[in-house]
């Protein structure tokens, strides 16, 4: 039995978060765990609107005692951590043992939060869980702000901000250039410390699907759990997200979902 654990926030609607964690490490054939450390529920009253919660942080430390003494788990998730408080605790838990692999999607500004705290969301984020990662997958924004390079137009942009975000601790990068990214393909890049390699498809329409970020970390966790190396872990997350996205779930939101489970059904 393989696990992958992630420690990620809660979004109702199923579109985002530790749902869609969970869903991809069943999609992948691992057995799913998680802490959570925040619930984010859309208002539909309000321009379907972030409403945000934190967990308590000793109800998160607890979580994570928890599920790391009931078994051996040796490669996690981060996802939405959302305050200060909630990352310092994060941070010491994740210090208590050793992880083989901690895939950090770093989720910068956190919505529905005052610009104030977003930033000192971001400045814990940077200084204490980003030098414990060894995979970060920031998006084209995230990227942008950790790397301090102003825009990403090229690939040698894309590469060169996976190179200074390394600089900061990940071992490895992958930049994820998304809708924002010019030209008809969506591109990603990874920086292994040696070499780049690029990943690229067509892309599917221009708007953002939800999702698509926490499911291409989510899957790399996975594949890095079961013992894949980290070029073939990002090409089954990027082959995931894709078919994902083209077979997305709409509803009365003004955004569509990716589907976990359009792979599978694919083949």
């Amino acid at each position: 039995m393989t696990f992958a654990y992630t420690i990620a926030g809660s979004e109702a609607t199923g579109g985002a978060g530790i749902q869609v964690d969970l869903k991809t490490f069943h999609e992948l054939g691992c057995y799913g765990m998680g802490a959570l450390t925040c619930i984010v529920s859309f208002d539909p009253k309000n321009n379907w609107g972030h409403r945000f919660v934190p967990i308590d942080p000793q109800v998160i430390a607890d979580q994570i005692e928890a599920a790391t003494a009931s078994q051996d788990l040796h490669t996690v998730k981060i996802g939405m951590l959302g305050t200060p408080a909630t990352i310092s605790t994060v941070a010491q838990a994740l210090q208590k043992q050793s992880w083989k692999n901690v895939v950090l999607d770093p989720v910068l500004i956190c919505k529905g939060q005052e610009p104030g705290a977003a930033l000192d969301t971001d400045n814990a984020l940077r200084e204490q869980i980003l030098p414990l990662a060894t995979v970060a997958t920031p998006n084209y924004f995230e990227a942008c702000t950790l790397s301090g390079l102003e825009k990403l137009e090229t690939v040698d942009d894309l590469a060169q901000a996976a190179k200074l975000i390394a600089a900061q601790g990940p071992q490895y990068v992958i930049v994820k250039g998304g809708t924002e990214f010019p030209g008809p393909d969506a591109v990603d890049v990874l920086w292994d410390g040696n070499e780049i390699t690029v990943y690229s498809a067509p892309k599917i329409g221009e708007e953002r699907v939800s999702g698509a970020g926490c499911t291409l970390a989510a899957a790399i966790t996975a594949e890095l759990a079961k013992g894949s190396d980290i070029k073939t872990a990002v090409q089954v997350a990027k082959d995931l997200v894709t078919a994902g996205i083209k077979a997305r779930v709409s509803g009365h939101t003004p955004f569509d979902t990716v589907w976990q489970g359009a792979l599978a059904q694919a083949k």
